[in-house]
């Protein structure tokens, strides 16, 4: 670190943070929010960028906001695609594919605690059995568990997220 350090500052004239400098593997390293994966020299966004990404799909998806779910997407739309904007280029995929099922679950939610009562008719008028609709609108869980279950996922399929607009962060 020291002789790299003094070639950096001394040749190239460039100063030096000690406090973000360090001799590591380009794994354990991120870089504006990008890092190494750990099989071979693949591109990865970093965990703490994953982490900023739900933290402001959790702030724009708060069940208690009371906006239609048109308006919800238009401003998860946009979040979204600028963060697909600078993060496009990661080469590891599967930690995108989980956010985008993730997302979608926190829409089915968010659609869920709208529904309300009427949750069984609009289940029903979506194509879910009688049998599943009246489980799921029966059930003692809270709307996070009930995001989960094959009634919503019948309910509302990712065929109807592309259509409301929601972009994938995996899709090439």
């Amino acid at each position: 670190m020291g002789s790299v350090t003094r070639y950096v500052s001394d040749t190239l004239r460039f100063t030096v943070n000690p406090l973000k400098s360090a001799v590591d593997r380009p794994k354990h390293r991120k870089f504006l929010g990008f890092t190494v994966s750990r099989n071979g020299a693949r591109l990865k966004v970093a965990d703490k960028a994953i982490a900023k990404l739900k933290d402001r799909v959790r702030e724009l998806t708060r069940r208690t906001r009371g906006n239609n779910i048109g308006v919800i997407v238009a401003e998860l739309r946009k979040a979204l695609l600028g963060w697909k904007a600078y993060f496009g280029i990661a080469e590891v995929l599967s930690p995108l594919r989980d956010i985008d099922k993730w997302v979608r679950r926190k829409l089915r939610c968010y659609l869920w605690k709208q529904w309300g009562s009427a949750g069984y008719r609009q289940l029903r008028k979506r194509g879910v059995s009688v049998r599943e609709a009246w489980n799921t609108s029966k059930s003692a869980h809270g709307p996070w568990r009930l995001s989960k279950t094959p009634a919503l996922t019948i309910a509302l399929p990712l065929a109807f997220f592309k259509n409301l607009g929601v972009p994938s962060l995996a899709a090439r």
